[in-house]
C-alpha cells in the first residue's frame, strides 16, 4: 500500500469537523487515499427504550451518509457508525483497519486555542499507533486540487523516534516537492558565573548541531538545519511562523506510562502552532 493509503477522519458534525473533513478530502485526492468518516455515538442511557435507540441510530446513519455528500463524491470513501467511548473507538478502529493517518481538529479558536485541546483529540494523540494530523487552521485551507504544502518543519528531540519522525516528513516532502527544515531546540543554560553560561550554550549547541547533521546524513534528507536554545514549544512555533510552514511534523515517542506516546511538549506545540501539526 502507498503512503497515506487510508485516512481516518472522525466526525461529530461541527463546523470544525466540516473544515477538517474538507482538508482530509484534499489530502485523500492528492494521495489517492481511501477516506473513512467515522462517527461514534455515545452509549444510550439505560432509560432509553429499544425503539428510541433504533430511531436515534437511524437518524445518525442518515446524517453521516448525507454529510458533505456532494463534496466527497469521486473519492474512495467509507462511512462508519460505531457506539461507545469516542476516543477509544477511534484508536481501536485506526489500529484494526491499519489507518495510515488520523486527521481531526483541535478544540478552540482565537485566543483560547493555545490553552485548549479537546479531550477526545488528546486521548487519540496519547494512544493512537499511527500519525495524527491536528490543527485549528484547516478551515483556512484555500480550495484547490490538492492541499498546498510548500514548507515543512520537522522538529526532533534527537531521541530514538527522531529517525522515524524525519522519515515521515521526508515522505511528505517528496510527495509535494516541498522545502524541508529540520529543527532541534536545546535547553538554554541559566546564568552562573560570568560568561560561563555562554560557553556552555556554545558547547550544547555545537553537540546538537553535529547530532542533527548526522541524522540528516543517515536519512539522506535534503533539509536546512536549525538549532536554537529555548523552551521547545516556543522555539518550534516561532520557527514555524518565521518559515511560513504549512505543516509541522513532531515525534510522540513510544514510552508507556502517564504520557503514553505523547511527549510533554507536544500538547503545547499542537495548541500554539500557526499551522497543522502531524504527531508521528
Amino acid at each position: 500500500m502507498g503512503f497515506l493509503a487510508r485516512i481516518l477522519a472522525p466526525v461529530e458534525f461541527s463546523d470544525r469537523c466540516v473544515a477538517a473533513v474538507r482538508y482530509a478530502r484534499l489530502l485523500a485526492g492528492h494521495f489517492q487515499s481511501e477516506l473513512v468518516l467515522l462517527h461514534v455515538m455515545p452509549p444510550p442511557p439505560p432509560e432509553m427504550g429499544a425503539d428510541a435507540v433504533r430511531q436515534q441510530t437511524a437518524r445518525l446513519e442518515r446524517q453521516l451518509n448525507q454529510f458533505l455528500a456532494e463534496e466527497l463524491a469521486g473519492i474512495s470513501l467509507q462511512r462508519v457508525l460505531l457506539q461507545g467511548d469516542a476516543a477509544a473507538k477511534i484508536v481501536a478502529y485506526a489500529h484494526e483497519q491499519q489507518a495510515d493517518l488520523v486527521l481531526m481538529p483541535t478544540h478552540g479558536f482565537g485566543p483560547f486555542r493555545r490553552f485548549i485541546l479537546g479531550s477526545n483529540t488528546a486521548k487519540v494523540l496519547h494512544d493512537a499507533d499511527c500519525p495524527v494530523w491536528t490543527g485549528a487552521h484547516m478551515e483556512e485551507m484555500p480550495p484547490g486540487p490538492a492541499a498546498a504544502i510548500a514548507n515543512i518543519l520537522c522538529a526532533v528531540d534527537l531521541g530514538p523516534q527522531s529517525a522515524r519522525t524525519l522519515g515521515w516528513a521526508m515522505e511528505l516532502q517528496k510527495r509535494f516537492n516541498a522545502c524541508l527544515t529540520l529543527l532541534h531546540a536545546t535547553l538554554a543554560i541559566p546564568a552562573m558565573a560570568r560568561g560561563s553560561e555562554a560557553n556552555w550554550n556554545v558547547v550544547v549547541r555545537s553537540a546538537a548541531q553535529k547530532e542533527l547533521e548526522l541524522l540528516r546524513t543517515e536519512a539522506g534528507a535534503e533539509a536546512d538545519l536549525i538549532v536554537e536554545a529555548g523552551e521547545p514549544a516556543q522555539v518550534i512555533t516561532a520557527a514555524a511562523s518565521r518559515l511560513d510552514a504549512d505543516v509541522v511534523v513532531i515525534g510522540r515517542g513510544s514510552a508507556a506510562g502517564a504520557w503514553g506516546r505523547l511527549r510533554t511538549n507536544a500538547y503545547a506545540v499542537i495548541r500554539q502552532a500557526p499551522c497543522p501539526v502531524v504527531s508521528v
